[in-house]
């Protein structure tokens, strides 16, 4: 009976769909979260009579064929990379992307870590970092006597210092992009790597072609429409159950034909 093996497919399908959508909702208020959607492929098809074959000696072909199914697979989980709202929060240190582009971070294993979240912190050295204490890349050193900063939309980083009228440029922001975003692995902590299938950064001035500006004081909210994930799970929530019926119908024909006598 291979509706069995078929609606067992479709609820593993739905069970791994439900597991994208769920983990939407969860990072609804996370800095920056680029929501996930799945994407289905059918499995290979067994034919029972192979179209376009001969149909006779005279040479007449079969028109359509037998083809039979063997359920359905999680093909890829990808993100929507459509751009959040903006959180106006007053702190000096945060830093929106408005555009493409991404902040480089210098992870603890000497790789390059990149991410959209820039609710950045100044450490005790006077460098920005994330909240997980990782510097940002190039390193920003902000000069003792800091009264205030400004981060322009070309990212450089203006800082006013007591007792002087200029204020002290402290460095410049870069920005990455890659030819293929949805080819970076995220590695949790709001951060991505690099793969081969992302491609190598192409690192650039904010502002400048290709480059998303820079915001301060502000940060990009969360991409995930919650109407619209609810939506999507209770779709997947009843395509399971279609898929479970499957499954009851099937072995409700199987015990029929046992009893068969």
């Amino acid at each position: 009976m291979r509706a069995l093996d078929i609606g067992a497919t479709g609820m593993l399908a739905q069970q791994r769909n439900v597991d994208v959508i769920s983990n939407n909702i969860a990072n609804m208020n996370t800095t920056a979260f680029k929501k996930q959607k799945a994407n289905f492929q059918d499995l290979i098809y067994q034919d029972l009579r192979r179209v376009g074959t001969n149909s006779s000696d005279a040479g007449t072909i079969v028109p359509t064929g037998i083809q039979l199914g063997s359920g359905v697979k999680l093909a890829s989980v990808y993100r929507v990379l459509e751009q959040g709202d903006v959180n106006e929060t007053g702190k000096e240190t945060d830093i929106l992307i408005n555009g493409r582009g991404y902040f480089q971070i210098e992870l603890p294993d000497g790789r390059t870590g990149y991410t959209r979240d820039g609710s950045f912190e100044i450490s005790s050295d006077s460098v920005l970092v994330t909240h997980d204490g990782y510097p940002l890349q190039p390193s920003i050193q902000i000069p003792a006597g800091k009264e205030s900063i400004t981060i322009n939309q070309n990212g450089e980083v203006l800082v006013k210092v007591a007792g002087q009228v200029t204020p002290v440029n402290a460095g410049t922001i870069n920005t990455a992009n890659f030819a293929n975003e949805n080819g970076l692995e995220s590695i949790g902590q709001n951060l991505f790597v690099e793969t081969e299938s992302s491609g190598a950064p192409q690192v650039g001035t904010p502002g400048s072609d290709g480059f998303g500006g820079l915001l301060a004081r502000r940060l990009e909210t969360s991409n995930v429409n919650v109407v619209s994930e609810i939506t999507d799970l209770i779709r997947a929530q009843r395509a399971y159950e279609m898929n479970s019926k499957i499954i009851e119908t099937a072995d409700q024909m199987s015990t029929t034909t046992s009893r068969l006598r």
